[in-house]
């Protein structure tokens, strides 16, 4: 997968982030919440202006140039929060922590912050570039399509669940829009062509023919993804309250921050048992029978969401706004982060591998049998 050029007028473009936030954190009318929503609001509109006005071709061969035009300049926003909030910076963004949405300033929220601010904002970058070079990027797209819903469909659930659903504020409701326009962009990435493959009928038919005991990468892949998918049905019956005493330990001796109020955890965990899990025996079925050409995708989807889901819920495990309490334990951290990086690096290894030889997915060709048929 060629990678494309990064889009340097988007880059310029937010980096104004920095000027902004910085004067707009001395304005005192932004202490009201429904101030700062409006005028949030107001920023986004006329940066998309400003977009549609500096890139006018880009945005009529790809309306997202302008989606990630915008997100970009919100990904810098994100990562002045988070250096914020670790006191890497100041006099930036404590209007915004303080009476926009104060669930920012949790450990989960620091951390989600930081990924937005690094990751997405080179994946923005990427695809911009690549749409102005007129070049594809689909893959990438799918790679931050899942990210960016795995990020959504925890953080805000976590938002009204947990013991910050009091506060609550104006600001919160522009997540609506940002649900819309994922949802129409997604669609748009996954309607997108296919790159083409190198791979000949015959050497997809050579790669289908061979079984799981010939394969040994997927056989170690399959043996992967049952240990995980047993490993996320544990960690969702322990935030569900299992009485058992392997549930018991666990959530005291190793991962603690299960239990932390926040709530995000537990939804974290849920939302792995619920979509991961069943992904997880999907994903291992296509390993084994060929043809299922829906798994290279649906790889690099949950390979995106695995990757956000997993640096934040580590992260907010030890960082220091999470309490002492619920923090992992002194003499667990080995095993805990063992199992989670594991847990995070497999479904990359999984998209790795379907992208690197793909004949074994592609749908299989017309053998001699249907060429008979056909032709009577």
């Amino acid at each position: 997968m060629d990678i494309p050029p990064l889009a340097g007028k988007i880059a310029a473009l937010s980096l104004g982030a920095l000027p902004w936030s910085y004067a707009l954190n001395h304005v005192s009318a932004l202490s009201h919440p429904l101030g700062l929503a409006l005028v949030s609001a107001l920023i986004l509109g006329l940066l998309f202006v400003a977009i549609y006005s500096l890139s006018p071709g880009e945005i009529y061969y790809d309306p997202l140039y302008a989606v990630f035009a915008v997100f970009a300049f919100t990904s810098v926003v994100d990562l002045l929060i988070a250096l914020q909030e670790d006191g890497y910076a100041v006099g930036f963004m404590e209007f915004f922590t303080k009476e926009g949405e104060p669930y920012l300033r949790t450990a989960h929220g620091v951390f989600i912050c930081y990924w937005d601010g690094t990751v997405h904002y080179l994946l923005y970058l990427a695809m911009a570039g690549a749409i102005h070079r007129r070049k594809r990027y689909r893959n990438l797209g799918l790679y931050w399509l899942g990210s960016f819903i795995m990020s959504i469909l925890v953080f805000l659930p976590g938002n009204i669940l947990g013991k910050y659903s009091s506060e609550i504020r104006p600001a919160f409701f522009l997540a609506i829009p940002y649900v819309l326009v994922l949802c129409w962009a997604g669609t748009r990435v996954f309607n997108q062509s296919r790159a083409p493959t190198c791979c000949t009928p015959d050497v997809v038919q050579e790669e289908q023919r061979k079984g799981i005991l010939r394969r040994p990468v997927d056989l170690a892949l399959v043996m992967y993804l049952t240990l995980a998918g047993f490993f996320t049905l544990f960690r969702g019956l322990v935030v569900l309250d299992c009485p058992t005493d392997a549930c018991f330990v666990y959530i005291y001796q190793y991962e603690p921050y299960l239990q932390d109020p926040v709530a995000y955890p537990k939804v974290q965990m849920l939302v792995y048992m619920f979509y991961v899990l069943p992904f997880f025996g999907l994903a291992a079925y296509a390993l084994i029978f060929p043809g299922c050409s829906w798994l290279p995708d649906w790889a690099l989807v949950f390979a995106g969401a695995v990757g956000q889901a997993q640096f934040s819920h580590m992260g907010a495990s030890m960082h220091v706004r999470t309490p002492f309490t619920y923090r992992v334990p002194d003499d667990a951290w080995a095993c805990f982060f063992g199992c989670n990086l594991l847990y995070a690096l497999g479904p990359h290894l999984l998209a790795f591998r379907c992208l690197w030889r793909p004949a074994f997915f592609l749908r299989p060709p017309p053998g001699p049998l249907d060429r008979h048929k056909k032709d009577h």
